[in-house]
């Protein structure tokens, strides 16, 4: 296994190398001796297992998953998913049992010797299912899994304006191009884990909590990773049952998910419903906001799904300067793949509530939909009722009108959308990062993981500056816990910001070390020498920032929506790269057309999975996208590097500003992504 230490080059994270078709993923990986591994999934929604003869069970593992990664809680529930089903089966997909043969297709085959016999129970398949109906788990007296509030009750004003309505963004399927999958190699008490991943600190958590192992005896390194979107950011019951089987076998585990399975059984994001309450003033001012969140949390909790409901309910006044705030927020138990996060986790469902009732309460006062919005807006910084700390807001978004021309495209056309919002990034706790210097050159490994980012761009840029060493002699390498001791992951708009102010610290760090042993600084006394430092860089301070976008759309024959112009107007701090950063929100844009227009999840009554391949789950095709026009705003944050956050932005943004387009031409009101012609030609 020499092609696989840390120090070769084909563990250095290399954008170009995608170009070449030279990338090394984890299902490249092939080792003496390796199995394959296939799961038996269960068929049903819900139902009770009776009797189960073959394969690899829960009567081997009866292990439970960890809640690890992003949103996890470090406090188990009673209803934690275990590795295997035990007893009962909760969703379609779930897994029941595990074989193994020395090729895939033979592994795949082996399902059909194991036999099981279920009992069919009712399912729990929808949020108003899930309030009506009994428990989906013994032991709980309903299906409430979490309920908490933000912000404080207040008695209802007597405002001559008062709005009322129920939002929905249905489940999404995070779908990157790459689906899951993992290798693992059990040798000389060390379990080795390859993996697609966002965060190897993560997996390597979960594997130490679920299978009740030393942290000393299990690595995780990171292959490439064909994307991600939230989705690879935790521990799955997949990954346990391969570290396992290597550790009974005595043989490396290759686990490759297919899309089916990525479909039915990998944690999708969203499925949220919002009912907000609005009391205003004639002249269109805010008096105060009443809400109440719903998460459809799915049959397990992940984490992510007890996390989610107050994170949603806590940005649901968005960037307005709203004095009175109370909503209430809960996540429900149905029988469905349990809720994780996806691209913007939490902040677009927040965003779609406050900005639609924004839209409302225009319509409802003949009121210019971006003057109501400036009116309830400061030039100063205050907290929101819900502790949101929020920049003078009116002065960037009065920018924001200006430069994206709301006011002549209004003119124009009646298919015209603008949403404004305040990006959270997850910046909490910090991040690490380590630097080695050795034989004239520069090693690099982040607690934070890209999967298709580019991070290697924005730190070689701020070793440069901070070091002085020419780009080219700088590398890094994908994440790996053998080489950084502690690392959190890459998600929430948090890269540049958090493993961007750990690499100013350990360049800082390094450069005090140069000027102790020679005097002074220089690069030829740094790279002359060795050099190893390692730091966990904690960031606890919030750094939110504004964005907006702008959407035309026509809407064609049978409902069939064309989307003309799609811009954006972003706050990103300094961009340590402007063409990598005008990727980012191009990509993200196309997600947040994507979620308006043509993605979701879909199950029948029985809880059957109707989406069942990549093109029932509607992603968007390169006809479906116009042409991208981005604007970016650089206000320096109080960090060294000036970034702030970014990746999230688009999938905040498009999809309220795209509603809305939709909506002002077609005249109906709507209330729920994705739109569909249907409804459109109702």
């Amino acid at each position: 296994m020499s092609e696989l230490k840390w120090g070769d080059r084909e563990l250095a994270y290399d954008s170009s190398a995608f170009v070449r078709g030279s990338g090394h993923y984890v299902d490249d990986i092939k080792l003496p001796g390796m199995i394959h591994m296939s799961v038996l999934r269960s068929p049903y929604a819900r139902a009770r297992i009776l009797s189960l003869k073959g394969g690899m069970s829960s009567k081997d593992l009866g292990a439970r998953m960890a809640s690890v990664g992003e949103g996890a809680s470090p406090e188990a529930g009673l209803s934690i998913e275990p590795v295997f089903a035990t007893g009962f089966v909760n969703y379609v997909g779930e897994p029941v049992a595990a074989v193994f043969a020395d090729d895939r297709y033979k592994s795949t085959d082996l399902l059909e010797s194991i036999e099981v016999d279920y009992e069919p129970l009712e399912p729990v398949v929808t949020i108003d299912d899930a309030l009506k109906l009994g428990p989906i788990h013994s032991g709980r007296k309903d299906n409430i899994m979490v309920e908490t509030s933000k912000g404080t009750d207040f008695q209802d004003p007597e405002s001559p304006i008062v709005i009322e309505d129920t939002l929905e963004n249905d489940r999404i399927s995070a779908n990157p191009i790459e689906p899951r999958g993992i290798v693992t190699s059990y040798t000389d008490g060390m379990l080795n884990v390859w993996i697609s991943t966002q965060a190897v600190h993560s997996v390597k958590e979960g594997l130490v909590e679920s299978l009740g192992i030393s942290p000393e005896s299990v690595r995780v390194m990171q292959t490439d990773t064909g994307g991600g979107f939230g989705s690879k950011g935790g521990l799955y019951p997949e990954y346990v049952m391969a570290s396992y089987a290597s550790m009974k076998f005595g043989k490396p585990v290759k686990w490759i998910e297919t899309r089916r399975e990525h479909l039915a059984s990998t944690n999708p994001g969203r499925g949220v419903r919002g009912k907000v309450k609005i009391f205003a003033e004639r002249n269109g001012r805010i008096n105060g906001l009443k809400g109440e969140v719903t998460i459809d949390a799915g049959a397990y909790d992940s984490g992510i799904a007890s996390f989610s409901p107050g994170f949603v309910a806590m940005q649901m006044t968005g960037p307005y300067s709203i004095e009175k705030a109370f909503v209430v927020a809960r996540a429900l138990f149905t029988n469905k793949v349990p809720q994780g996060p996806y691209r913007g986790a939490g902040r677009p469902e927040a965003s779609f509530f406050i900005e639609r009732m924004m839209d409302m309460l225009a319509d409802e006062l003949a009121m210019d939909p971006a003057d109501l919005r400036l009116l309830n807006m400061s030039d100063k910084p205050f907290v929101s009722p819900m502790g949101l700390k929020i920049d003078a807001a009116r002065p960037f978004f009065e920018g924001a009108v200006r430069e994206l021309e709301y006011r002549r495209e209004s003119k124009m056309s009646r298919g015209v959308g603008l949403s404004f919002f305040v990006l959270v990034p997850a910046v909490y706790p910090g991040e690490s990062a380590r630097i080695i210097v050795k034989d004239g050159k520069v090693s690099v490994w982040l607690g934070g993981n890209s999967h298709g980012q580019g991070h290697e761009i924005f730190v070689k840029k701020l070793i440069n500056e901070e070091l002085q060493v020419p780009e080219e002699l700088v590398t890094l390498y994908r994440g790996d816990t053998g080489m950084t001791k502690t690392g959190v992951g890459t998600w929430g708009s948090r890269s540049a910001i958090v493993a961007g102010a750990a690499i100013v610290a350990v360049c800082k760090k390094i450069k005090q070390e140069v000027e102790k042993e020679f005097g002074s600084y220089s690069v030829r006394s740094l790279l002359s020498s060795g050099y190893d430092e390692f730091i966990n860089n904690e960031l606890k301070m919030p750094l939110n920032s504004f964005g907006a976008n702008l959407a035309t759309v026509e809407i064609e024959k049978m409902g069939r929506v064309r989307v003309k112009k799609c811009a954006a107007y972003y706050d990103v701090g300094r961009a340590l790269n402007r063409d990598m950063v005008i990727g980012q929100i191009q990509g993200g844009m196309a997600q947040g057309i994507g979620q308006t227009l043509h993605e979701g999840l879909f199950y029948n009554k029985e809880g059957q999975l109707i989406t069942s391949s990549i093109s029932d789950a509607g992603v968007p095709l390169a006809e479906d996208l116009p042409n991208f026009i981005v604007n970016i705003v650089e206000n320096r944050s109080f960090l060294p590097h000036g970034a702030k956050g970014l990746g999230e932005a688009p999938t905040v943004g498009v999809p309220t500003a795209l509603t809305r387009a939709i909506e002002s031409v077609s005249g109906k009101r709507l209330r729920r992504t994705p739109v569909t012609p249907e409804e459109l030609m109702k």
